[in-house]
């Protein structure tokens, strides 16, 4: 097998070297960046497997470099590395077609795990599709293994899906990024007759504008610069099966055409042929934004919305049933331990009742991250709350927090003072989770004494 080409972009020189070594002695080959220009160069120049890159550069961010790879290099994962407080704005980069993201500080253990699972996913950056055919626990399958919630909601959903995966109803699925929509839509093809046939997943959201129509229909030898060979659309690899179409929203006004002639003939043209191609797909579709708005808005056409709007079906943000939070920690607690070869039992009760009272703007994706990585982390047989990242170890987190994920705090104060408590809030945080806890190598970063670290701690309801 080639060996992969890995990208680290960073304009932090010591993390860029820290990563080059560590990931060339794994095996891979890695060039680094440390402007975004220079990354582009580099892509323009050399095929790269995957992109390591940080959120804030100098003269980019994430969401554009993601934007730039997808378009230029489609076959490119992208991983991004952030801060914990930064988990919504990095799932919406995955949205828009980031593999996954890493947050910060860097273990080496956890970070070859993320690049191993991007460098094994048959689904090439986010955009372009991926297909299961067995609807069995295989290798390739087990990681988007269904678990039920316990609580009403989850009953309610289970009940949906029993009653719509037999018939061939288009299924529309809505929910906040990262509440488990494709785990549903997964759910409806294996319950369904279609369940032997493949299941391919689209994500709309990260197809640039010039190759979506390919992506969704395919293309002909010729039809434009780059199509070197004939390529089948997704309506094609899904023949006989169920195509998932994630943040449709997000199509063109000439691609939501083309979708619902397909949808009303049940044939498809790939770009550039001329021949008709028939096609049995059941569709499912989710979406994170009001349809109805954006039909009424003039973005999406209204009989498109009347066509896939056969049967919808809403997930709840984690926040709001809580209930079901332990019992997917506990599951996304057995696939580390698969993952990582671990042996752990469970959560301390410290530990868990951080889970239950967080706000979980990331949803599922931000749960199941926060959960591998205490795995890794653990020692012993149940979690501690010190392998918990610090945003969760503060106890002034609501259950009832902002979708945002930012907490309530009695000393937010208007003006100068209240910004400098937050500040100073954050500071310890980050010393803390950058020094392992460990809170004597922590006051002497911060230039203060344990004392005064501890009174700071229990003033800003910090128990670490």
């Amino acid at each position: 097998m080639a060996t992969a080409h890995i990208l680290v972009v960073d304009d932090d020189q010591d993390i860029c070297n820290l990563l080059s070594r560590y990931l060339t002695k794994s095996g891979y080959t890695v060039a680094t960046a440390g402007r975004g220009s220079t990354a582009k160069e580099l892509l323009a120049n050399q095929r790269f497997d995957l992109v390591l890159c940080d959120h804030r550069l100098p003269d980019t961010d994430g969401l554009q470099m993601v934007q730039h790879i997808r378009a230029t290099c489609p076959g490119t994962q992208v991983i991004i590395i952030t801060g914990y407080s930064e988990v919504r704005l990095a799932v919406e980069l995955m949205r828009r077609g980031a593999f996954d993201y890493i947050a910060k500080p860097l273990y080496p253990e956890e970070l070859l795990m993320r690049v191993q699972d991007a460098l094994a996913s048959d689904t090439p950056s986010g955009p372009t599709a991926s297909a299961s055919t067995s609807p069995g626990p295989s290798k390739s399958t087990k990681s988007h293994e269904y678990v039920d919630g316990s609580g009403p909601s989850s009953a309610n959903i289970a009940k949906h899906i029993a009653l719509v995966a037999p018939t061939d109803m288009s299924v529309i699925i809505t929910g906040e990024t990262g509440t488990g929509k494709e785990f549903v839509a997964r759910r409806i093809h294996q319950q369904s007759k279609r369940a032997t046939s493949p299941f391919v997943a689209v994500d709309c959201g990260a197809l640039p504008k010039e190759l979506a129509g390919s992506e969704l229909f395919g293309h002909t030898k010729g039809a434009f610069t780059g199509a070197v060979t004939d390529k089948p659309g997704s309506f094609e690899q899904a023949q006989g099966g169920t195509l998932f179409l994630d943040e449709i929203g997000n199509l063109t006004y000439e691609n939501q055409v083309k979708l619902l002639r397909v949808l009303q003939e049940r044939s498809i043209k790939r770009i550039g042929g001329t021949k008709e191609i028939a096609v049995d797909v059941r569709v499912l579709i989710a979406t994170n934004e009001d349809l109805r708005k954006a039909v009424t808005e003039g973005r999406f056409r209204e009989d498109l919305w009347h066509r896939i709007n056969e049967f919808a079906i809403h997930l709840l943000p984690l926040r709001e049933r809580r209930e079901d939070i332990e019992r997917f920690a506990l599951h996304f607690m057995e696939q580390a331990n698969v993952r990582l070869g671990r042996q752990v039992t469970g959560f301390a009760p410290t530990a868990m009742e951080r889970l239950l009272n967080h706000g979980w703007p990331g949803n599922l994706r931000e749960l199941g991250n926060v959960v591998k990585r205490a795995v890794l982390l653990s020692t012993g047989a149940l979690i501690p709350v010190e392998c918990l990242p610090a945003i969760l170890l503060s106890s002034r987190t609501e259950p009832g927090s902002a979708p945002e994920g930012t907490t309530t705090a009695p000393y937010a104060e208007e003006g100068l003072r209240g910004v400098a408590h937050q500040a100073e809030r954050d500071a310890i945080l980050s010393a803390l989770e950058r020094n392992g806890y460990n809170k004597s190598r922590t006051a002497e970063q911060l230039n203060i004494d344990r004392k005064t670290l501890y009174n700071k701690l229990r003033s800003f309801g910090l128990e670490v």
